[in-house]
Formats: C-alpha cells, structure tokens, sequence
C-alpha cells in the first residue's frame, strides 16, 4: 500500500485534503481529471491559492482537466474553453474559447470582457428557468 493510500481525510486540515485527493488521482496515471465543484466551500484566498494549484498541476502533468463550476470567474481564470449549459434539458449552449495569455490578470479588459459575455449566457438561462417556473407554477 502506499503512503498516499493510508492518509485520512479527517487527519488532515486546510487544503492539505485537496492536495492528498489530486495525489491520489495522479497515482494512477489518468489521462484525464474530472473536478466538480471542487472549491465550493472554500474562502476566497484559499480558492486562488487552489486554483493556482490547479493550473501548477495541469502544466506539469499535462493532463486535462474538465472542471464544473458556477463561477464565472473561475472559469475564464482557469480554462481553455468555458462550455455554457443550456437550462432544461441541459445541453451545450455555446463554448467560448478563452484565449487570454497565462498568467491572467482578473482586471484586465480582455477578462471583464469575458465575464460580461459569459454572464450575459448565463443569465439569459436563469431568465429562461424563471420563466418555467412561472408557466409551471
């Protein structure tokens, strides 16, 4: 067994668990990660420091990363392509490629750009969702 297999979660606190679990993911030589939501309920100082974690990781490994999130920010901090989602049923809507250089500067004009464009797609489906919700009642 090795040592990464014998760590608990409940031994270990901050972003040490999150650490241990891409350990345990890399191990096995995948050729892709899938993360959901990983950062949900973390602080937004430990988030970045995560998500530079997560950019560290994917340039040394070189593996892909699909990364669900609702944070639009995340996303275009993050991502080569931010694919948006369709409310009901959930499809694909649009992918928009990203392609402002690394390191991303979150206030620049190409990003903020970005973000209006992403929101505007995003919300043009919770716009839709409340309109269901009121024909459904």
């Amino acid at each position: 067994m090795r040592v990464v297999d014998k760590i608990r979660h409940d031994e270990l606190s901050g972003v040490l668990p999150w650490r241990v679990s891409i350990c345990r993911a890399l191990v096995h030589g995948p050729t892709m990660l899938l993360m959901d939501e990983p950062f949900g309920a973390l602080d937004a100082l430990t988030r970045r420091n995560l998500q530079d974690e997560v950019l560290r990781i994917w340039t040394e490994f070189q593996k892909t990363i699909l990364f669900v999130t609702h944070g639009i920010e995340e996303s275009i901090y993050l991502a080569d392509r931010v694919v948006v989602m369709t409310y009901r049923p959930g499809t694909v809507k649009t992918v928009v490629p990203i392609t402002i250089p690394r390191p991303r500067d979150t206030a620049s004009p190409e990003f903020n750009a970005l973000k209006r464009r992403l929101t505007d797609l995003v919300m043009e489906e919770q716009r839709r969702h409340e309109e269901d919700e009121i024909r459904t009642g």
